[in-house]
Parts: C-alpha cells; structure tokens; sequence
C-alpha cells in the first residue's frame, strides 16, 4: 500500500501538525516502507506462534504484598505541623 502526500495531510490534520512540503514527501515515503515491512511479515505462517506479552521472556518481579510491623500512627505524624484525629494537615493554598 503506498501513502499519498493526501494521506499524510490527513493524518497530520487530525494529529493537528503542521507539516512542510518537504516533511510531507519524507513522511510519505517512510509510512509506506513501514506498510511494507508489515504486508512482509504477514506472509509468514504464525498459526503456531503463541501468543506473548513480552519477547524477552521477562516475568513479574513484584514482590508478595506482606503485612508486617511498621511506625504507629503518633511517630509517622510526630513532626506534621498541625495534625487531625486520623492524619495531618496541610494549608489551604487556593481561595
């Protein structure tokens, strides 16, 4: 599939880009390579491919979400300027 400058003009106008005559050439050009590249790879057979998230067979490095012990409620607020019943306080910097 070839890209017309109309093509890129369009896209450029939804995008709301201004784009030169010349961008408008070079842009052409470069979207219809990339069209290219995909009619290539979609003539290969990937009916057996699973599907991935990820190429690199990277897997989730969270870590489990543990309870454990950690500052009361009166050390954590110890150095609040004004403190409530359940928190701090901070001013008001709107009107």
């Amino acid at each position: 599939m070839k890209i017309t400058k109309q093509d890129v003009e369009k896209v450029a106008k939804l995008a709301r880009l201004e784009v030169t005559a010349a961008e408008k050439e070079v842009f052409a050009k470069q979207l219809s390579q990339v069209l290219a590249h995909v009619e290539k790879l979609n003539e290969y057979d990937t009916r057996e491919v699973e599907p991935t998230t990820t190429v690199m067979g990277q897997v989730n490095v969270f870590r489990e979400d543990v309870v454990r012990p950690s500052l009361t409620t009166d050390k954590a607020l110890a150095n609040a300027p004004e403190r409530e019943a359940d928190g701090f306080c901070v001013p008001k910097i709107i009107e």
